[in-house]
């Protein structure tokens, strides 16, 4: 039988379709970026006065991330990786926005509305408060729910307090915004160590629901001889150490080994103590997992970097370090992480005098107390919104290494499966299309408009003010014209090209408009010569065949 063919392919017609743009595809959190953006960038054809326009930005930036101040200082950013403006005149700094909107709201001391009135008589447990934790119990807050945190350490943010150095994000921001959660109605247990203080069961007991973010905040050692002893460090110890205000004595010649970002973050912050330090990395740059950008700082800083190294010895001499020995390695074939395997070179062995060695090759989940939650000791598998077992759900480092924004995505996908079993609701959807082809972004129809340029203190003032910001909250100038420079890819931004070309009429100006939508279509009135497509800057609209 001959299949009928019910469209004339001769014709066209326009579709106001709006598609996912590439900054949310590649954004770890999926935060609506181009919506919430837009609301700026477009707030007088929106009629929002200034206020309300970053209001409504902020509150819908938090729907998906209660950290904004912080992960716009923390965050490598890869939302702007394949930003559609980055040929034409430089990628969207979204990060430098974020931490300017959520500075604002910390400013302005908003509040975080609750998202439901009733209260729910479930209770909800979470073990760690780390972003993982903390987003998880701030989305099952918002939802009115019952949520006790308990945390082992003294403060709560994680690694978010204990691994990142001040000068890379001041605790009184992370505080501002944990504080937000906490007036949620969220209660937060310190000092509070799971399976010591408090067992397993008596935890699952008093609980509905359970959520583990317990992170990741032990370091592999190296395991080569010498490594046992006084003078070595893990990467989250030295960092702790230095958060808490307790630096470690580490001598005048430190070696930091790994290539992460807290190899970085270790060098820099030893750096600080007046310390000489040299980054010692089994790859070439070209392979290290850390944040360029902190990479760069960390050289402007004056640590030292030795590439294709490997530590396969550590002397001593009573008790103290004396020296690294390190053998030279060249570049294989690609391992399973998908980036080149080292090899040693045979031969190449080197002696380099050090007094200390930080280690930060990789970190792995603690579970000492927390057998009864996880017997074989590895990290957790768990189903894609998080779920482990029938009550309890997991996420962030516990599953597997990742930057923060990861762990908050994490939190909040079990937060709405929970939510969504709880209440009997249909199970939320992941993601809403495909990112926005470049091809049907148009540049040319939007004026140059030179990128952001991001304000740092002086390169001669970052070690003699060790702990103050280097990088600092750009003006609102600044950020009302970046926010102008979003091509709004895949949504309608009301440019009006498609009704000022549209000769029959089949586009009509709204009365009311919202974002996103400025015009209605009126298919009746097309003739199909494919103009208003082609004049579309943000690929809004769509070329579909005309049913005959």
């Amino acid at each position: 039988m001959t299949e009928t063919n019910i469209y004339d392919d001769s014709l066209v017609y326009p579709e106001q379709l709006e598609k996912r743009p590439p900054c949310q595809a590649n954004c770890p959190i999926g935060t609506d970026i181009r919506g919430w953006v837009g609301l700026i960038a477009q707030r007088k054809k929106l009629g929002y006065t200034r206020n309300e326009a970053y209001l409504r930005a902020w509150e819908h930036l938090t729907e998906f991330n209660p950290f904004p101040a912080t992960t716009g200082r923390v965050c490598p950013h890869p939302c702007t990786v394949e930003c559609n403006r980055t040929e034409k005149d430089g990628p969207i700094a979204v990060n430098a926005l974020e931490r300017f909107l959520g500075d604002w709201a910390i400013k302005k001391e908003l509040p975080t509305p609750k998202l439901e009135s009733d209260t729910k008589h479930e209770s909800i447990g979470v073990i760690g408060a780390g972003p993982a934790g903390l987003s998880f119990a701030y989305q099952m807050a918002r939802r009115n729910y019952q949520v006790i945190v308990y945390e082992k350490a003294s403060e709560p943010g994680g690694m978010l307090r204990y691994g990142i150095p001040g000068y890379r994000l001041p605790k009184d921001t992370l505080h501002a915004e944990i504080q937000r959660i906490v007036d949620l109605g969220v209660e937060i247990k310190l000092n509070a160590t799971v399976g010591e203080s408090v067992s397993v069961d008596q935890i699952r007991s008093r609980h509905d629901v359970l959520f583990l973010g317990i992170g990741a905040q032990l370091s592999r050692q190296l395991g080569v001889p010498g490594e046992d002893g006084g003078g070595c460090w893990t990467g989250t110890d030295y960092l702790s150490c230095v958060n808490r205000g307790q630096p470690a004595d580490l001598g005048q010649r430190v070696a930091v080994v790994g290539g992460g970002n807290t190899a970085i973050d270790a060098a820099r912050a030893a750096r600080r103590s007046g310390a000489d330090v040299t980054v010692l990395y089994r790859r070439t740059r070209d392979e290290m997992p850390a944040i360029g950008s902190e990479v760069d700082d960390a050289m402007a800083e004056d640590v030292r970097f030795e590439f294709l190294v490997a530590p396969i010895r550590i002397e001593r001499r009573d008790e103290s370090i004396r020296s690294v020995v390190i053998q030279r390695m060249e570049l294989g074939p690609p391992d399973t992480s998908g980036r080149r395997s080292p090899r040693p070179i045979e031969g190449s062995e080197a002696e380099i005098p050090f007094d200390s060695v930080i280690v930060a090759i990789s970190q792995v989940p603690d579970w000492q107390h927390l057998g009864g939650l996880n017997p074989s000791g590895d990290r957790l598998k768990t189903t894609q919104s998080g779920q482990v077992a029938n009550t309890l759900w997991a996420g962030g480092d516990t599953l597997n290494p990742g930057i923060a924004g990861l762990a908050i995505a994490q939190g909040r996908k079990a937060a709405l499966d929970v939510h969504a079993r709880l209440r009997g609701l249909p199970q939320p959807e992941d993601g809403d299309g495909s990112a926005t082809p470049v091809a049907r972004v148009k540049p040319d129809y939007y004026e140059h408009q030179d990128p952001l340029a991001v304000p740092s203190r002086a390169v001669g003032t970052w070690l003699s003010e060790p702990d103050r910001e280097i990088h600092q909250t750009i003006s609102e100038r600044a950020f009302l014209e970046e926010t102008s420079r979003c091509l709004s890819c895949g949504r309608c931004f009301g440019c009006e090209h498609c009704w000022t070309y549209c000769n029959p009429g089949g586009f009509t100006r709204l009365e009311e408009v919202q974002p996103g939508t400025y015009f209605s279509l009126s298919i009746e009135m097309c003739e199909g010569c494919r103009k208003c497509v082609e004049v579309c800057p943000c690929g809004f609209l769509s070329v579909q065949p005309q049913p005959v």
